[in-house]
């Protein structure tokens, strides 16, 4: 679908399409800002989903009946529009769970295929335990050596630390768009362009930036980008793995069984083409469905005009949150070098009381390391808590945010 051009969000025209905002939280308005966990979702990805269900629920692929039919036809259709939404072609996007079993994917099909002993993967201490872990593992299996780029204060990377890790022969690197954390947003075009020039591919974790900004996946020149279908208005269950055509056509199948084969005897089988090569088994059909009509919904409003909505939204943000007594706020003070995710200590309260606090008010933010525990380690402290934004999330918010947390500094006597 053709995104509209740039204009202001109509955000009370958007909020009527969430049934959520409707109730109260304890007789007061829910306050939703834990958006960089999941988002909520709008009717009209629910009405889609449920419409499969009660409507033409079928098994798709190889079929020959009408509903069926109609089942793989909306099931290869979400395909076609995730492919546009991220200027891809529809035989390079996998659908999988999320993004973690992307990721995971990747390590197995490629990484056990190509990693060797000695060589060295590059990852970043922005990273979400999700693109750590499947490392961690295939370089203890493979002897690999795991290396990191350091950050600054402001909690942007160390550039003098990529480019000297790059001159040290890296094999792979992974590398987030936007961190869960701090917000902050890594070049990624000069980073993949350095990393390919010094022989090494690039998987982009981008959870939080594909739901909140335009990304280009040809212009970006990744070779595996991943993200999650329950952080952009859609269902749980429904993720995307990117790849490049070649790439993929190399890789061995991450898991094996049904719809993945084109012929299968007893002693041997051959795998079917891209994309139903790595989408084993019965497809999360409604979920695709879903996160179809939640790409439709950003298309609509515009992804440029997303990003500049939740710009606008952050700088309200940390500006009235950083006149609060006590209060510390990590990551870039330039919001066009962070999404539109805010973490924050208030004096010497836990992350987990202030939270609690929040929550008896009606608001929702996430507190602890947000599963990025190297990263809150580097920062110092024991976790942070976290609000974040979204199309949906209004000026109001912040104001009623900022009264919470002048009534939990009270209550804690700061």
């Amino acid at each position: 679908m053709k995104e509209v051009s740039r204009k202001p969000i109509d955000v009370e025209k958007i909020r009527k399409d969430f049934p959520i905002f409707n109730q109260k939280i304890r007789g007061m308005p829910c306050v939703y800002l834990d958006n960089a966990a999941t988002s909520q979702r709008p009717n009209q990805v629910v009405d889609a989903m449920n419409d499969y269900y009660q409507i033409y629920n079928a098994t798709i692929h190889r079929v020959i009946y009408e509903l069926g039919e109609k089942a793989t036809d909306a099931y290869e259709g979400a395909r076609e529009k995730v492919a546009k939404f991220i200027n891809a072609k529809p035989e390079e996007v996998i659908f999988v769970r999320n993004t973690t079993e992307a990721i995971n994917l990747v390590a197995y099909s490629w990484g056990r295929a190509n990693i060797r002993e000695g060589d060295k993967i590059l990852l970043t201490l922005l990273e979400h335990h999700s693109n750590i872990i499947p490392w961690q593992l295939l370089a203890k299996e493979k002897k690999a050596h795991l290396e990191f780029i350091d950050i600054n204060d402001e909690g942007l990377l160390k550039m003098d630390d990529f480019e000297k890790f790059m001159n040290e022969e890296i094999k792979f690197m992974g590398l987030v768009h936007v961190s869960n954390v701090l917000g902050t947003i890594n070049p990624v075009k000069e980073m993949v362009n350095y990393a390919h020039k010094n022989g090494a591919l690039v998987l982009v974790d981008a959870a939080q930036s594909v739901p909140h900004m335009p990304v280009d996946v040809r212009e970006m020149d990744c070779d595996f980008l991943a993200f999650s279908g329950h952080k952009m208005l859609g269902p749980t269950g429904i993720g995307v793995l990117y790849g490049k055509r070649e790439l993929l056509e190399e890789m061995n199948p991450f898991l094996s069984g049904g719809d993945m084969i084109r012929e299968v005897h007893l002693r041997e089988a051959s795998w079917d083409e891209l994309p139903w090569k790595f989408e084993a088994g019965t497809s999360n059909v409604a979920g695709a469905i879903g996160l179809g009509a939640a790409v439709d919904y950003l298309s609509n409003i515009g992804m440029k005009n997303v990003r500049e909505h939740e710009k606008q939204l952050t700088k309200y943000a940390l500006d009235k949150m950083m006149k609060i007594k006590g209060i510390s706020i990590y990551g870039p003070k330039n919001v066009e070098l962070r999404g539109g995710v805010i973490s924050f200590n208030l004096g010497d309260m836990h992350p987990h009381d202030i939270a609690s606090i929040l929550d008896g008010e009606g608001i929702a933010i996430r507190a602890g390391h947000h599963c990025a525990q190297p990263l809150v380690e580097r920062l110092g402290v024991v976790g942070t808590a976290r609000a974040s934004f979204y199309i949906y999330n209004t000026e109001w918010e912040i104001d009623y945010l900022v009264k919470a947390l002048e009534k939990a500094r009270k209550v804690f006597k700061l």
